[in-house]
């Protein structure tokens, strides 16, 4: 019987969504299973179209959370070791877990 695929959560801040797109590209090149943020444009951003509400940004983060229940390891994506406030619950909430957590910078 085959081993089981390994499950990566990508978690990092929207305005590194490049970077999160490129790990997420290189791990399912590699055979990851890639669960990431859902990252949209909020209200008050720039972009006018598909803005989310606060309450859609809470649901999202708990949706984050769930994702992360899911995942066999989490890989904080931090250009130049940054890590916000969402980015830290969900380190904590992933050590919590049990979760194995590693860091594209140094942290």
């Amino acid at each position: 019987m085959a081993e089981r695929t390994e499950i990566v959560c990508i978690c990092g801040s929207a305005r590194f969504l490049d970077e999160m797109q490129a790990a997420n590209r290189e791990l399912t090149l590699a055979g990851v299973i890639v669960v990431a943020p859902g990252v949209f444009p909020r209200a008050g951003d720039h972009e006018a179209d598909g803005l989310i509400s606060d309450e859609q940004k809470a649901a999202l983060g708990a949706l984050h959370m769930r994702k992360i229940d899911l995942a066999d390891r989490v890989l904080v994506v931090n250009p130049g070791g940054y890590i916000g406030e969402s980015t830290s619950r969900e380190i904590a909430y992933a050590r919590a877990a049990g979760k194995p957590i590693s860091f594209t910078d140094p942290a």
